[in-house]
């Protein structure tokens, strides 16, 4: 764990001959430690890069500001996701890994800051996966997102994300160039076994 590069974070390297990076980005009330076995199931072997939110609500990390549940404080998104591309950066060159190699892994808060970086710096990131996001600001211009990869796992029964808002984050990362994998998965917010094994499938298809 260190705090030098402007986040708390920690930093777990890959095995010798791999060259992924996951960016877990863990949900409201979660930390730095939350994802990590998460991620050790999605891309064994590859390096996991796990910052802490650093806002506070009600004493529960998030990584941006809400007005209230569902309504994002978009002004502090938009700064905070650039303090997330700054720290990636930062973290790029510390730990040595391929910054053209990262794929952002997001859960609830940390999906809907993942799709804010792949908005606001759409050179960032190789790919995605978001769980349970939801449509964090429309961009005008879009950005060139052509290729990119992305799922979006979403949940019919969520009671927190309503379907139309996943539908509408497809939409909007599609009309900018992504391809966009979005899926439906049983059961509401929470992850689920079906969750993880599909998503560690759609990483392995788009390469090691």
């Amino acid at each position: 764990m260190a705090a030098d590069l402007g986040l708390i974070h920690r930093w777990v390297a890959p095995r010798p001959g791999y060259d992924r990076t996951l960016l877990l980005l863990h949900g409201t009330g979660g930390n730095e430690n939350d994802l990590i076995p998460l991620g050790w199931e999605l891309a064994p072997g590859a390096g996991l890069l796990s910052p802490r939110g650093a806002v506070l609500e009600e004493g529960m990390p998030r990584f941006f500001r809400r007005i209230s549940p569902g309504v994002f404080d978009v002004e502090d998104l938009r700064r905070r996701t650039d303090e997330l591309a700054a720290f990636l950066a930062r973290a790029a060159e510390q730990y040595g890994f391929d910054p053209r190699r990262v794929i952002a892994v997001g859960y609830s808060n940390g999906a809907n800051i993942a799709a804010s970086l792949l908005l606001l710096h759409p050179g960032a990131l190789a790919g995605a996966v978001l769980f349970r996001p939801m449509i964090p600001f429309t961009p005008d211009p879009l950005p060139d997102l052509s290729g990119l990869p992305v799922r979006i796992a979403a949940a019919r029964d969520d009671l927190l994300v309503p379907p139309a808002q996943s539908e509408a984050l497809a939409e909007l990362l599609r009309a900018a160039g992504a391809e966009v994998d979005l899926v439906w998965q049983p059961g509401g917010h929470a992850l689920g076994r079906t969750d993880v094994t599909t998503a560690a499938e759609w990483l392995a298809s788009i390469g090691s």
